[in-house]
């Protein structure tokens, strides 16, 4: 700092102090030039995002807004939306048995299907992180179903193999068990599903290793050293280091499981059978609106389950600082 510089500071000129800040460009307003150069920058930004503002808009808000106006309403496509206000949501809840057993089997399938699929992806996480020797190969080989899994392919074989006189059927049956097939039976059906979804695991054990790897290996040693055994050092050591990804995982996985459609379809042939028990709210909503032409009632269904999907997901966000550990946290 210069001996001029301290003086106006420190004496209080006024006058100088404007000549200073005159002399000065750094700090003070932007030159012509840099200020076309920042507006150039500025419009090139917007430029680049204006197709993604167009997807957006088009694609998604206006698309949700016009929904939302269509649950109020009775339309059938070929004739113009009849205002009905909250009829479709009042016949929802107190007149139509099929979406409470569409609703009652859809929680079954989330609340059971996404822990025992978290749970095995872990399970298999761990001990990939543990073995060296042809981890890559285990790794592909239990990632490969994730990408298949809920095309319609997969579901094809995948009700062929629990048909009755199917492999599994008939593999139950060495052992002088005799189901007759779990597509048809009503009973088995709902967890020939959930199978299929536990079989889709590979994604969610790709996270849970990236982030097991993240874990310092001095914190075992210091568990161990202490006198920790497997199962205190898990509970200790793993699960607090691991429970952000643990919640990614358990937030995706739910949303994922509410929204299970392809399976569900080709699995009952898009009758939601046997007894209902594939109908799931999705394939539900499909069936009012484009089997039964009940396009309003439909959306409707749909805004019940995004509403359903954001409460939950708000009290997971709402509970996370409860048992959600995060890498410098002090709680």
């Amino acid at each position: 700092m210069s001996t001029t510089t301290t003086r106006v500071i420190v004496t209080g000129d006024k006058r100088r102090r404007g000549l200073l800040r005159r002399e000065r460009p750094e700090g003070g307003l932007a030159r012509p030039g840099q200020k076309r150069r920042q507006r150039r920058e500025t419009l090139a930004g917007y430029g680049f995002l204006v197709p993604w503002l167009i997807g957006f808009f088009g694609l998604t808000i206006i698309p949700m807004v016009y929904s939302l106006y269509l649950s109020f309403t009775r339309y059938n496509i070929f004739q113009p939306p009849r205002w009905v206000g909250f009829d479709n949501y009042v016949r929802l809840f107190t007149n139509d048995p099929n979406f409470i057993q569409s609703a009652q089997i859809t929680l079954v399938y989330v609340l059971v299907g996404t822990p025992i699929t978290l749970a095995a992806a872990l399970v298999v996480a761990m001990l990939l992180n543990y073995r060296d020797k042809g981890a890559g190969f285990f790794r592909s080989a239990f990632y490969a179903p994730s990408l298949i899994g809920g095309s319609v392919s997969v579901a094809i074989v995948w009700r062929a193999m629990f048909a009755s006189d199917g492999p599994v059927d008939n593999s139950l049956s060495l052992f002088g068990i005799d189901l007759g097939g779990w597509i048809g039976n009503p009973s088995l059906v709902l967890p020939a599903m959930i199978l299929l979804a536990i079989w889709q695991f590979g994604a969610t054990m790709v996270i849970f290793l990236a982030g097991l790897k993240q874990i310092p290996k001095e914190l075992y040693e210091a568990a161990e050293m202490d006198g920790a055994g497997p199962w205190h050092r898990f509970r200790a050591v793993t699960m607090p280091m691991l429970s952000p990804v643990i919640f990614f995982n358990l937030l995706l996985g739910l949303i994922g499981a509410f929204q299970v459609f392809a399976s569900a379809y080709i699995i009952s042939g898009g009758t939601g059978g046997p007894a209902g028990m594939t109908n799931f709210i999705t394939l539900y909503l499909y069936k009012r609106g484009f089997s039964d032409g009940q396009m309003g009632y439909a959306a409707a269904i749909a805004w019940v389950l995004l509403v359903v999907v954001a409460i939950i997901a708000f009290i997971l966000f709402r509970t996370q600082r409860n048992w959600v550990h995060y890498s410098g946290d002090n709680r």
